[in-house]
């Protein structure tokens, strides 16, 4: 039996998360702390990214005291966090040259859409697995250089650093001696070629970004650079040694290391990624081809990923909205109060929809309501809708990848609602398997630290330890499942293009 701890840092989107996990993949201790969202124009998000290093180094602290662990019992670190948010700073100094443009912030919409008007949107596809959205980092980098003055000529002369959230991290905890990241992030930048595993020379000329302030890449389980004393609690050096992005952190938390094996995030919105194994496959039901990891020397590794925008959030506008409801886990004996959904439909189009439907202009649709309607159908149409929009993600995987799903495995905070996870296994005809760690992202990013240091020894290993808290089969026959799903495309249909204004 290992002694010591593994140390996972899960820098996530509004605060820093530390998990201290032992060698039976255990939560030995955890510590949270939320940092500052700036909205400084309509549309913009942006970080501090010196307050993320401090909230950060924080919560390690704290987390260390919470389980009484010494420093020095901390074998590796590894690091997950929120992927395309990026960072520019001093190399000489580590000062950053301005806040951290987030992966919400919309301010490059343009610059995209000029892009997509010169004709870009298939090579960009082709060689990066994404689409052509603010949502990634190539544009937040070039609205940087093109407008903080003097920027552009500095990064020209190796003055300037790039990097996402996990590269930040990195460079301040060894003492700025190290500019990397990993596969799974540089996918994320919409300027790394997944294929031939490089920075694209022709994307960086498309974007005018100079390659002389890229990270280095590696993989995603390797001893990347030890931590500097000075950093960190006066100890000797601790290796950091695994980083992967939230999404593929939590695909490998949950041992989906086998091609077809997919997962489901449950959060404010939901991601969706299956493993597609050493295949970068390519979609054309506009869902994201991305690499999941690379272990060591070995292949890398891909996944198809789906977002979906409204989960986790509908249930919030339930409670703080429309106060329905005091308290998210109150769906739970609401949706229980009714037998099923009477044919009241819930389309959870509240930011328009995600994948495989893309579209912005569709809104949030309640249909299906008689006298005899109650809070139950309502809270129970709501808790489907997540269901509803997971098959038609999973679909869209399936055709895309000739891949048929055998269970989807879930994690994220509304795994633990009993109702919406046997409706997922319902509307799937698939085994719902929920771990008894739901912090998959955290074990993730630990598992691939404690790969590279021989903390454990095999991804062997790591799949035996994954521990099944409940699964959930499918209680409903074929006709049902498909007219029920017939039901929620027919109102999908009905809330798409609701805010385009008639002609």
């Amino acid at each position: 039996m290992q002694d010591g701890v593994i140390l996972a840092i899960d820098q996530g989107t509004t605060g820093s998360t530390v998990l201290l996990f032992d060698h039976a993949g255990q939560i030995r201790s955890r510590a949270y702390s939320e940092f500052t969202q700036h909205y400084p124009k309509p549309g913009w998000v942006e970080h501090d990214a010196e307050e993320i290093v401090l909230v950060t180094m924080k919560v390690i602290a704290e987390a260390l005291k919470v389980g009484d662990i010494a420093p020095n019992d901390i074998k590796g670190i590894g690091i997950t966090n929120q992927r395309e948010t990026a960072v520019l700073w001093e190399r000489a100094s580590g000062k950053p040259v301005g806040r951290a443009i987030v992966w919400q912030d919309r301010r490059t919409a343009d610059d995209c859409a000029e892009l997509k008007a010169q004709g870009h949107t298939e090579m960009i596809q082709q060689k990066t697995g994404l689409v052509i959205d603010p949502y990634f980092s190539g544009t937040k980098v070039k609205w940087m250089l093109d407008n903080i003055p003097g920027l552009r000529k500095r990064a020209k002369q190796g003055e300037i650093c790039f990097g996402t959230i996990d590269s930040w991290l990195v460079y301040n905890l060894t003492g700025c001696q190290t500019h990397i990241t990993d596969y799974s992030n540089a996918s994320r930048t919409l300027l790394y070629n997944i294929h031939e595993l490089r920075w694209d020379e022709e994307l960086l000329e498309l974007l005018d970004i100079p390659a002389a302030i890229l990270p280095a890449v590696r993989p995603s389980s390797e001893i990347y650079g030890e931590t500097d004393p000075q950093m960190f609690f006066g100890t000797r050096g601790i290796p950091i040694a695994g980083i992967a992005g939230d999404q593929q952190a939590a695909l490998f938390g949950q041992a989906c290391y086998k091609r077809g094996m997919a997962k489901n995030t449950y959060g404010t919105g939901s991601f969706v990624l299956m493993n597609t194994g050493t295949e970068a496959v390519t979609s054309s039901e506009q869902l994201l081809t991305t690499i999941a990891w690379g272990i060591g020397d070995e292949p890398v590794e891909y996944a198809l990923e789906g977002a979906i925008f409204v989960t986790g959030s509908a249930v919030q506008w339930l409670r703080d909205g429309l106060e329905m409801i005091e308290q998210a886990n109150e769906t739970r004996e609401l949706a229980r109060s009714v037998p099923e959904n009477e044919d009241v439909y819930f389309v959870p189009a509240l930011v328009g929809l995600g994948a495989p439907h893309w579209d912005p202009y569709a809104r949030g649709l309640l249909i299906g309501l008689t006298r005899g309607t109650s809070r139950g159908h309502i809270a129970r149409a709501v808790l489907e809708s997540m269901a509803y929009q997971t098959r038609d993600v999973i679909e869209a995987m399936e055709r895309d990848s000739g891949i048929q799903l055998k269970e989807l495995r879930c994690d994220g905070g509304a795994s633990v609602n009993s109702v919406l996870m046997q409706f997922q296994s319902d509307i799937l005809g698939v085994k719902v398997e929920v771990p008894s760690i739901i912090e998959t992202t955290a074990l993730g990013a630990a598992y691939l630290a404690g790969l590279a240091v021989g903390f454990w020894e095999s991804r062997k290993e790591i799949a035996e330890q994954w521990a099944l808290d409940v699964r959930y089969r499918p209680r409903i026959d074929q006709a049902k499942r498909e007219k029920l799903f017939k039901r929620w495309h027919r109102a999908v249909e009905l809330a798409k293009g609701w805010a385009l204004e008639d002609e």
